[in-house]
């Protein structure tokens, strides 16, 4: 559920001066360690900046005009009442409003009876927007540094209006609710994606693409998404987490593709799709000296073998011509895996019916 969505939620709720009766009830301890964390001036607004996006210790700090102790001390109240979490980027650590859960709820409903229009209030967004903007310049010299690389590379192979065609065809129209990007880099796979699912997850080791990525959904106002640092061979995730997860050239890097299917495929839910994209068999040695390609593409019967051995059933591949242009070029490879687990017990119970 997006923030917006559950905003709305938790207004109806105030409204009708009742709270929808859920499964999974608050003990009287967390209400109470929840309420005592909210029912200060600094970290309701805390609160209140962190529905609009992740923000570190500094740029909190920056926005409420205190001491970074103070602010310290504020977020490690709301994190231990469960409303709030930390996540490690090298030596940043950037914190988000807790998505989901009842404690998720009762804070939302505690922000959604603040009047928007209330001066501290409007005068936190400001400086939030100041620091944004400081972000996307920060971000927009990045990208500038390596347009030309990335316009080098992108030029070999079938242009990347085709490519994302490509991939959509793959997900199908089977609605889904999750998506990992691992492997995000500019954050354009959760863009594509963002209006059909209530949460998405970028996962990048490059802090400096992390911090592009960021400044790109953010800009675009997809809250539901979001990108973390982190190790596509040791995600910091629980089993059966997303519905589906895609990994965008990405592999060639690796000097394991297989251990990275595995990890991506421990993630996965069940009747979930994994999404591979990366290049065809190629001799551009070019980009292993020059951009650190550890791998010239890929045959189809590798990453086939390699989604079937991670326990995924009913692969397809496709491949997508290079376009027109001078020089040797690129073919892209697309594959898709399913996750048969429910349908495999589904048969199972029939069988011994």
């Amino acid at each position: 559920m997006s923030n917006y969505v559950r905003r709305k939620h938790a207004a109806a709720w105030l409204k009708c001066g009742t709270y929808p009766i859920m499964d999974d009830r608050i003990s009287f301890d967390a209400l109470t360690t929840l309420l005592k964390a909210g029912g200060d001036a600094t970290r309701l607004r805390i609160l209140c900046l962190l529905e609009e996006g992740e923000l570190t210790v500094s740029e909190l700090t920056e926005i409420l005009r205190q001491s970074q102790p103070r602010i310290s001390r504020h977020l490690k109240l709301l994190s231990a009442a469960g409303v709030i979490q930390r996540f490690r980027e090298g030596t940043w650590a950037f914190f988000r409003r807790t998505e989901h859960g009842p404690m998720a709820r009762v804070a939302a409903s505690l922000t959604a009876a603040l009047d928007p229009t209330d001066p501290t209030l409007r005068r936190d967004r400001e400086r939030l927007a100041v620091v944004r903007s400081v972000r996307v310049r920060a971000a927009q010299d990045y990208f500038r540094r390596h347009a030309a690389d990335w316009d080098r590379i992108r030029s070999l192979h079938a242009g990347d209006d085709a490519v994302e065609a490509e991939i959509r065809a793959l997900v199908g129209d089977r609605p889904f609710r999750s998506l990992l990007d691992l492997g995000t880099g500019t954050g354009r796979i959760l863009e594509m994606f963002a209006a059909q699912i209530e949460r998405g997850l970028g996962i990048d080791l490059n802090r400096e693409m992390l911090a592009f990525a960021r400044s790109r959904l953010e800009h675009a106002g997809l809250r539901n998404c979001s990108v973390r640092h982190g190790d596509i061979f040791d995600l910091a995730l629980p089993p059966d987490s997303f519905d589906v997860v895609v990994i965008h050239q990405v592999l060639h890097f690796l000097d394991d593709g297989g251990r990275a299917i595995a990890e991506a495929v421990r993630v996965l839910r069940p009747q979930g799709r994994l999404v591979v994209v990366d290049f065809a068999p190629h001799q551009l040695e070019f980009l292993r000296e020059e951009y650190a390609h550890r791998r010239l593409g890929f045959a189809a019967e590798t990453l086939t073998q390699w989604l079937e051995q991670a326990g995924l059933r009913g692969v397809i591949h496709r491949t997508l011509a290079p376009g027109d242009g001078a020089g040797p070029r690129i073919a892209v490879s697309l594959w898709l895996g399913h996750d048969t687990r429910l349908a495999l017990a589904a048969t199972s119970k029939k069988e011994v019916a």
